[in-house]
């Protein structure tokens, strides 16, 4: 085998095999854009964290279907799905669950929250204060919620599918960096084109507008799908790429980009580099490839990265986002 295809193993059959098991990526895409006109990015990355187990936190101004898509996705699932309105006044308690005490028996018992579903939409997560934010924080990691002294484990499938407004709005809480590290990807949702808000017009000046989608798949085939995700080839050298891109938010001088030292407070996690990995894969896997190349690291790094690079007050003062910091180390870092 030559130098340049050794990272691509030789089996033709298995890219047969993941196109189709890829091929209801396509249905569910179609069936939510019944509802959602454009925003393919979206809808692609809301897919991926399915695929690859992860909570996915999606940012942008009021209007732009960011909760519409959420809705829309739980319904082409046979999966169960609640939502929690994120508000000022909101308790720890009202999204985990509490004890309550029954005179009669004499005893408490338990009253589980919203938490206890397959998807969890958390709408506006940064209109309530960190209390409440950080009760979520174990039940992400974890997939566990413990109440009193019980611990009780979540259904499965279980993912937080969260929205929030740009931290400069009015009545808005920044997120913990604990918080903000347990979600895979974070997605910067734009506006749309004009061409899509005229379509988006067309299909919504109307009263009496429905937006109705069928079931396209379920857990078991997602359960399944998630099985061949782990199997996509990610080769040695991808790997140490991978490492390295992460290594860079920490280090960048080590890698030729001093200049970026000064810009960056913290750098990725390790948790970081798993979900990575575990990104590329799904990419890979929603491509049809049965490996993951250069470009899939690249095309989802901004997603797994962006939250997890805490800039300085110099880049604040300089206006560099962690976007452009993430620019600038996939371009230092060389390509395996």
């Amino acid at each position: 085998m030559s130098e340049e295809n050794k990272s691509i193993p030789p089996a033709p059959e298995a890219q047969e095999k993941i196109r189709n098991e890829a091929a209801w990526v396509d249905l569910l895409r179609q069936e939510i854009g019944r509802v959602i006109i454009g925003q393919k990015y979206l809808v692609d990355r809301l897919i991926l964290g399915l695929l690859a187990n992860g909570h996915v936190l999606l940012e942008g101004v009021p209007g732009l279907a960011k909760t519409l898509a959420v809705k829309t996705l739980s319904q082409c699932i046979r999966a169960d799905f609640k939502r929690i309105q994120f508000t000022p006044d909101l308790l720890p308690a009202d999204v985990v669950g509490t004890l309550i005490y029954s005179p009669n028996q004499g005893e408490f018992t338990t009253k589980k929250g919203p938490i206890f579903t397959n998807l969890l939409l958390a709408d506006e997560i940064n209109r309530a204060p960190a209390k409440v934010q950080s009760a979520l924080l174990e039940g992400m990691q974890e997939r566990q919620v413990t109440i009193g002294d019980e611990t009780f484990m979540l259904p499965k499938p279980f993912l937080v599918l969260a929205t929030e407004n740009p931290i400069d709005q009015e009545g808005t809480y920044p997120l913990p960096e604990a918080q903000m590290d347990r979600f895979m990807l974070k997605l910067v949702v734009d506006y749309p084109s004009r061409d899509e808000e005229l379509k988006i017009l067309e299909s919504n000046a109307n009263v009496s507008v429905r937006h109705d989608v069928s079931p396209v798949v379920d857990a078991e085939t997602i359960f399944k799908s998630r099985k061949f995700v782990d199997e996509i080839y990610l080769d040695d050298k991808l790997k140490g790429y991978l490492v390295d891109v992460v290594q860079s938010t920490r280090n960048p001088d080590q890698f030729g980009a001093s200049e970026l030292s000064a810009f960056i407070r913290f750098g990725a996690s390790p948790r970081a580099t798993i979900s990575l990995a575990l990104a590329s894969k799904a990419h890979a896997f929603m491509q049809g490839r049965s490996f993951v190349t250069p470009q899939d690291i690249k095309d989802i790094g901004f997603d797994v990265l962006r939250h997890r690079i805490i800039v300085s007050y110099e880049a604040e003062a300089e206006d560099i986002s962690s976007d452009d910091i993430i620019k600038k180390i996939f371009e230092t870092v060389p390509v395996p």
